[in-house]
């Protein structure tokens, strides 16, 4: 039976993260959370409790719950391909949090049984679909500045072991800064600059263990099995080339570094990690002949606005497009490809030469203009 009203969402997993899609999917008017599920199922309570979720319980509990259309996948990326195919052949549509998964067969295989089973599989990050990035992205397809050239990223700091109380995993393959930033910002690059042609790395980690510095078990050491300083140079189908740095070595913070340089200027856009709160998007122009010395470089101002909403955005998306029989815009396709990118630097690195990404996409459509999380379109929950 076909549905209408709002949509169902149960979530699978319920640690750090899940605050954050909670806080906006409990306000969207065409959402409704219905049931939480973790294997903690105290952990699941406490979180119902917080956000008024009125049910929760086991994974399991969450599959069989007939007023759930959307599972939200919140596990450890090593378990993000089990759980999700788990949730298709129980009949949901599935969000997953980034990445898609840790190797390119499982990965595969998940996408091409949701085209099996005419599901629908979305895959964070959603921050591209935050206003500054909508934005930027309008403004590049009109033509701002110019044909984009090249793109510089940087992503910086200690590590996610002086805050997380549960690194380890962050450490381990599918983890490090490549799967657990990278995604964030070869999303982004996609979405800019189309589809990711071939890559060349370095990579090197400082020490081989780490030592939790926070929570009930810090002073705790753990491996460190991947590359946890990476630098890729990347180029594009459509032309251009990307140049990111993603690094957990180094005593200097700094974050959200991206740049976007044309044939007739360059755009700073906000940290690929958020929605845009606090960085606003500028524009710098050629100077040519009004280039004085010292050169003092002006700005043009695009965007400086607070988001009006954060994670949950791509949930939200789908949701509509399932309710209106249209396509989603964080597709599996994008994310498998992102996986497939960083796949490719890990073999780059390996082999010290540039590799082919093999798989392609087709460039990401854009949000329509004067989409609103907050107006209600769908109705009310209508249990078949």
């Amino acid at each position: 039976m076909t549905r209408t009203g709002r949509v169902g969402i149960g979530f699978i997993g319920v640690g750090m993260i899940s605050d954050q899609y909670l806080e906006n999917l409990t306000k969207f008017p065409d959402i409704e959370v219905v049931r939480l599920g973790d294997i903690d199922t105290g952990r699941a309570q406490s979180q119902a409790e917080k956000w008024c979720v009125g049910r929760w319980g086991t994974a399991d509990e969450v599959l069989t719950d007939e007023d759930v259309e959307i599972v939200i996948n919140l596990t450890l990326p090593a378990t993000h391909v089990a759980v999700s195919s788990a949730a298709l052949r129980a009949g949901k549509h599935v969000w997953s949090e980034k990445p898609i998964g840790v190797d390119r067969e499982t990965a595969a295989g998940l996408v091409a049984l949701a085209n099996e089973l005419g599901l629908k599989l979305g895959i964070a990050p959603d921050t591209v679909l935050g206003q500054g990035w909508q934005t930027a992205k309008r403004a590049i397809e009109a033509g701002l500045i110019g044909t984009p050239l090249s793109a510089v990223t940087s992503m910086q700091y200690e590590g996610p072991d002086i805050f997380h109380p549960n690194a380890g995993f962050l450490f381990a393959k599918g983890g490090g800064p490549l799967f657990d930033i990278g995604p964030y910002y070869f999303t982004a690059l996609v979405h800019l600059l189309g589809p990711i042609a071939s890559v060349v790395a370095t990579g090197s980690k400082s020490r081989e263990t780490r030592r939790l510095v926070v929570g009930p078990n810090a002073g705790t050491e753990f491996p460190v099995e991947v590359p946890t300083h990476l630098s890729v140079l990347a180029t594009f189908e459509q032309g251009g080339n990307a140049q990111s740095l993603l690094s957990f070595d180094t005593p200097l913070f700094r974050q959200g570094v991206f740049e976007v340089n044309g044939t007739e200027g360059s755009i700073i856009l906000p940290d690929p990690n958020t929605f845009g709160g606090g960085h606003p998007i500028r524009v710098a122009r050629l100077l040519g002949e009004n280039a004085t010395f010292p050169i003092e470089q002006p700005f043009e101002t695009l965007l400086d606005e607070e988001p009006a909403a954060g994670r949950g955005l791509g949930v939200l998306d789908m949701a509509r497009a399932i309710r209106s029989g249209s396509s989603h815009i964080a597709t599996g396709e994008v994310g498998y490809h992102v996986l497939d990118t960083m796949v490719s630097v890990e073999e780059s690195i390996e082999r010290q030469e540039f590799v082919a990404v093999a798989s392609t996409v087709v460039p990401p459509a854009s949000l329509p203009e004067g989409f609103d999380p907050f107006a209600a379109t769908l109705g009310s929950v209508i249990p078949v």
